[in-house]
Parts: C-alpha cells; structure tokens; sequence
C-alpha cells in the first residue's frame, strides 16, 4: 500500500456553529475498502503531517463553501505510514484502527449526503422556529425581567414557575431557555455561564438552585429602604404605588392591613390626618382616598418651592458690600458696617488726636507745664 484517497470535506466547526473547518470524512485504499474515522479525530488540526503536503494545499484552494468536499489520492511517505499503518498494513490513526465502511455506488452516495444537508437544513430551521415560538410564549409571561438589584429573588423564582405552569411550559429545558429571556444583561451573564458548566440537559431544579444562591439577598438593606421608603415630593399615588411594591418584594404574604398602614405612615402629616382609617381595609381604598388630596400635595409642594426662592432673594438683596471698605478702595467685603475692621481703626484713630484748646494744642499746654515745673526753686 503507497498511497491512500483522503475524502477532505468543509463542515461546520465544533467550536462554533457558524464557523466552518475542515475535516476527513473517508479514507479509501488502493483495494477500494473504505474506512472512516471516529469523534474529533475527522478534523484536519489532528492531521498536522497530512496538512504539509502539497495535495492538501491545493484542496484547501479548490473548496470554499460548506459541505464542498475533494477526493485525492496522497502518496504515503515514510511518516505518513506510520502514522496511517501499522506494520501489517492495517488503517490505524492515533493507535486506534479505523472503522471499514460499507461501499456505496456514487448515485447512493451523493442521494445519502443530499439527504444529510437536507436533515442540517431542516433541523436548523425547527430551532429557528423554536426559538421564534418560545419568544412569542415569552410575551404572555405576566412577569417583569429579574434584574440584579432585585430585591427578592425567591418570590421572583416562585412567579416565574407559576407563569410557566400556566403557559404550559412544563420541560426542563424549555424553562431553561425561557428564563434566559428574563433576565437582564448582567443576569444573562449569569445565564451563559451556568449554561457552559451544567447544559440545558441538566434538571431545572439544579438550575433553579444556583439561581437562588447567586441572587437571594441575605441581608436587611432591602427591608430597611421599604420599611423607611416615605412621600418626599410628587405624586401622592405614584409614591404609594412604589411603596406596596417594595413591601410586597420585601414580603409578598404581608397582610392587608399591615399594607395599607405602611403605606399611610409614610405620607406627610397634614394629608394622612384627613384620611379616615376605619374606612381604608386595603391598599385599593386607600389609593382613592390619597387620590382626593393629590391637589393640597402638590400646593404644598409648589408653595414650599416659592418660599424658598423668595427666602434666597431675600438673602440675596440683603447681602450688600460694606460701604466703610468701598470708600477706602479695599474692595468689595460683604458684612455689617457695625463691624467693618476700618470702621474701628478709624474710630480708634480719632480718639488718639490731640484736642485743641483755644489755639493751642494739649501738647502745647503740657509742655508749658512742665517747664514751669522744672524752673528752679529760690
């Protein structure tokens, strides 16, 4: 045996679909047996030797589209047989012997590869239309998308399971593929993740598990920000509306009449003071009440807002340069004349000068004097 026929097909990668590569699909002999090879040996990275003939170079050229494929005879040097023989002359690659494959006639061989291409096809086109479908059945999921900064991830796990119940939506991997819809970026990471390590064949309840221990918050900043979440400015309603939902994320079995008075609480005095409590049962009765008073929150928020401008101008034309510092050219200083340093230099200034008497200075006279005193005695 000198030489060998290498079937060289291009075919999709196994690293990406998209990709293409190419692979060994047969190996014939001189005596036409044909064999083939098993698993990832097929691809040609396996095959550095065979790559570094000239028969190959020119396959490599001659093929360019998927699914194309050459047949060429390649004469077997001295490496390549003991690559491609054992010494009985038996087909072998890797210490593995080849598998033998029965013959086909050329019009049952390209009728069995067209039927294969066709498989690809169709196989490629139902999960084109799964995906389509699963992402129309997303769309009558009656669940916001779970984001990191959520604040319950167990009560979201427990809505979503419901949401699947009800669409129908009962296989594991279904709901694998469903949830990646849900989540957002930094979740989806999660999601591709989790996908390398376990597979859409892995059960839905290991999946849900890792979900819960990645995302449940274990602390109390959630509880705190619902528990202390008030009406600061705005709309009345829109404030308690965000209020149930943070108490219900915090705790979706919370009674009603604990709600409806968390909710209140967090209202400003002078509104909650006009709602009657025996008449609010439930968070519904007390949106309509906060509903008739949405006009005195907004006042009030418009009368605050005008007070503090009219205070700042206030504050604004009482703030004038102190007069004493602009007269002496020392620039603008903002503070009372009462207090203005020069002021007080000036003062100080004044009482230091000698008075005058007459036209005579205090000096002058207490010169006088003391000459006078120092005149001798007789």
């Amino acid at each position: 045996m000198v030489r060998l026929q290498f079937e060289i097909t291009i075919v999709a990668s196994p690293k990406d679909e998209r990709s293409n590569t190419l692979a060994i699909t047969s190996i014939k002999t001189e005596d036409e047996k044909t064999y083939c090879l098993s698993g990832d040996k097929i691809y040609m990275a396996n095959h550095t030797e065979l790559m570094k003939t000239d028969t190959f170079a020119k396959v490599r050229n001659s093929i360019k589209r998927r699914h194309q494929s050459r047949k060429v005879w390649i004469t077997l040097t001295d490496k390549l047989k003991e690559i491609y023989s054992d010494e009985e002359g038996n087909l072998q690659f890797l210490d593995e012997y080849l598998e033998e494959v029965e013959a086909q006639n050329p019009a049952e061989e390209k009728n069995d590869n067209l039927n294969k291409i066709l498989e690809k096809l169709v196989e490629a086109s139902q999960k084109r239309n799964g995906e389509k479908n699963l992402k129309n059945i997303a769309e009558k999921y009656l669940i916001e998308k779970f984001t990191s900064k959520n604040s319950n991830a167990k009560q979201w796990m427990e809505t979503f399971e419901k949401e699947c119940t009800r669409l129908d939506i009962t296989e594991d991997e279904q709901k694998i593929e469903v949830l990646r819809l849900f989540l957002d970026k930094s979740c989806a990471d999660w999601h591709s993740a989790t996908l390398t390590r376990l597979s859409t064949e892995a059960q839905w309840g290991e999946w849900k598990n890792r979900f819960l221990e990645t995302f449940a918050d274990k602390g109390w900043n959630t509880v705190t920000y619902a528990l202390a979440f008030k009406y600061k400015e705005g709309s009345l309603i829109d404030y308690a509306i965000k209020k149930e939902k943070l108490l219900l994320d915090m705790n979706k079995d919370i009674d009603s009449v604990t709600l409806t008075a968390l909710i209140a609480t967090g209202l400003p005095e002078f509104i909650l003071n006009r709602i009657d409590r025996e008449s609010c049962t439930d968070s519904t009765t007390l949106f309509t009440e906060i509903r008739k008073y949405e006009n005195l929150a907004n006042r009030k928020t418009f009368m605050k807002r005008t007070d503090n401008k009219t205070d700042y101008k206030k504050r604004n034309e009482e703030k004038k340069p102190c007069k004493i510092c602009e007269d002496l050219n020392k620039g603008s200083r903002y503070h009372p004349q009462e207090a203005c340093w020069f002021k007080t230099q000036e003062n100080n200034k004044e009482r230091n000068k000698p008075k005058v008497v007459g036209q005579h200075s205090v000096i002058e006279v207490e010169l006088n004097t003391e000459t006078k005193n120092e005149q001798p005695h007789h």
